[in-house]
């Protein structure tokens, strides 16, 4: 819950002063938790959820935080996992080979670093220093992260095992709540009078702008390769959509969680995908391979990341190619005599936009730093396609749908 936060609270700053009940806050630091405990009733309301147990709000140095964050990434992005990710993305040229992967998120972390709620002490912690006119904006993300806790637990939505598509859109969920509640907050108390900005035309369309123009200002974040911008940014941008619509379909305002949780990317950018009594839920693949072929790593793209793959190959235009995407699974495998490749299965809603993309993306796919090649197929008796990079063509692949999916 760290990145783009700082930056958010820049855009709306300027909250007035609260009456605090501090029932349900802890802190060491006395003006901390009063100004938590102000701000908490309300959030909690605004969230549509409900407040169950004390929140712990504390200070921290810059070093401090900045010594917390790298520890996390240690926990949960070992050196071993990032070097695999970084070559399976490498092979289909989203990333340079060389790439330090997790040096890279380590700087834009510390670039970045304010504040942030930490599930796994369901604490707050902000930056002891941090300037006045962030400080409220930060507070308000981060609680409301506090209060979405205490119902929906944070890491089981976020969970590895759950797979990178399913990951994204639950954080995209968990974001874009949070920062609809903040600017609406904020909005609110610089005009004295109620906002709902869920009415207006698509604010993400604004915000877009203002946040390229405050990537900028952080070195590291302006540096990284699109796929993993997209990924940083994603879930406050596409996020903050996603819960406006699930406003303006429902009523009540609900939280997007329970039976309002998105399951993939493709609900986040098409939200009315997820609305509905028959609500378009994605496939969710696993691969076996001949005897003889390991996989060294899987996971998905997701049809977020699968536009950022046609876009940096094809163009903008290129992003529509991937419509009607609605699974997909990929493997990085090793060979018997010992070369390294990737496959990449995907399932299709209609065999028009499969075809669509096989045609519009095989001679890319060919243009591979490691030549690949892009066929359809039949995947669960439904439109597929296979990308085969450094993997020879006999080799089998069966297809599953995944247990649950």
């Amino acid at each position: 819950m760290i990145v783009a936060t700082a930056a958010l609270a820049i855009l709306l700053s300027g909250c007035g002063p609260q009456v605090a009940d501090t029932t349900y806050v802890t802190s060491s630091d006395p003006e901390l938790g009063a100004r938590v405990a102000a701000l908490l009733p309300d959030l909690a309301a605004r969230a549509k959820m409900e407040l169950v147990k004390p929140i712990r709000a504390e200070r921290r140095t810059r070093e401090e935080l900045e010594s917390y964050l790298l520890h996390k990434l240690d926990e949960e992005f070992p050196p071993e996992e990032a070097a695999l990710l970084t070559q399976a993305y490498s092979l289909v040229g989203l990333v340079d080979p060389g790439l330090d992967l997790r040096g890279l998120l380590a700087s834009v972390y510390q670039e970045q670093v304010a504040g942030f709620y930490d599930p796994d002490s369901t604490a707050l912690f902000v930056m002891d220093d941090m300037p006045e006119e962030m400080l409220e904006g930060v507070l308000i993300h981060e609680l409301v992260h506090a209060v979405q806790d205490q119902t929906a637990n944070l890491d089981s939505l976020t969970a590895e095992e759950r797979g990178n598509d399913h990951q994204a859109a639950a954080q995209s969920a968990i974001e874009g709540h949070a920062t609809l509640i903040m600017m609406e907050y904020m909005a609110e108390q610089q005009s004295g009078q109620p906002v709902d900005l869920s009415q207006l035309p698509d604010i993400s369309q604004l915000l877009g702008p203002a946040m390229e123009a405050l990537r900028d200002q952080y070195p590291a974040l302006s540096s990284a390769p699109k796929i993993i911008q997209e990924a940083l940014l994603f879930p406050y941008l596409r996020g903050y959509s996603f819960v406006s619509a699930l406003w303006q379909a429902q009523e009540g305002r609900p939280a997007p969680f329970g039976p309002n949780l998105p399951q993939s990317t493709e609900q986040i950018l098409r939200p009315s995908l997820a609305f509905g009594p028959e609500p378009d839920m994605p496939t969710d693949l696993e691969l076996e391979l001949d005897p003889g072929f390991e996989i060294l790593y899987g996971n998905t793209f997701g049809q977020g990341e699968f536009e950022v793959l046609l876009e940096e190959h094809l163009g903008p235009d290129g992003r529509a190619l991937a419509r009607g995407w609605d699974g997909d699974r990929y493997a990085l495998v090793r060979g018997p005599s010992g070369t390294e490749g990737l496959i990449w299965i995907s399932v299709w809603d209609s065999p028009e936009e499969r075809d669509g993309f096989v045609q519009g993306f095989r001679a890319a796919a060919a243009g591979f730093p490691t030549p690949g090649t892009l066929e359809e197929t039949e995947v669960l008796e439904r439109p597929g396609a296979v990308l085969r990079i450094g993997v020879p063509a006999e080799i089998s692949v069966e297809v599953r749908e995944k247990a649950g999916g």
